[in-house]
């Protein structure tokens, strides 16, 4: 599922922002210039919103902004590496390394649910997301996030 929804085009190896907000506003991008979204401003609008009640840093280096707009036909998924830790006001008050920004249309909350806890189950591994980190490529991450959904979902 989460193999499904994240493409090689919306991995970023090197996220360059430096807050979270400029992270969150480059992982929107990656979903615009990949064409997943049909307009950038109501989906960064709506993860910024979502944001500005909680913050999505879930802890142990992991953050999931997330939000739902119409400009997003179907659930789809970018995930940024940073280049060095980001506050991300997290749970834990611990920096960021891996953010998964998700956006899903607003009457599709199943589906929504299903991968914000797929992330969290993945993420929790600090095996797993020292692996994502060290990846060299998209298409290697992806392989890696593919097969590890195999073995703990199916």
């Amino acid at each position: 599922m989460l193999g499904d929804i994240l493409s090689h085009d919306t991995i970023i190896m090197h996220l360059m922002s430096k807050d979270k907000k400029a992270a969150i506003e480059e992982l929107v991008d990656t979903l615009d210039k990949s064409h997943k979204i049909s307009e950038r401003e109501p989906v960064l609008q709506a993860i910024l919103d979502r944001e500005a009640v909680m913050s999505t840093g879930v802890g142990d280096g992991v953050a999931i902004p997330h939000g739902k707009s119409d400009s997003a036909n179907e659930l789809v998924a970018a995930l940024g590496v940073t280049e060095s830790p980001l506050d991300f006001e997290s749970i834990d008050d611990k920096p960021v390394r891996l953010i998964w920004l998700l956006v899903g249309p607003p009457g599709k909350t199943g589906p929504h649910l299903k991968a914000l806890s797929r992330i969290s189950r993945l993420m929790h591994d600090s095996r797993f997301r020292e692996t994502i980190i060290a990846a060299e490529t998209p298409e290697k991450i992806l392989n890696y996030i593919r097969d590890e959904e195999i073995k703990y979902f199916e």
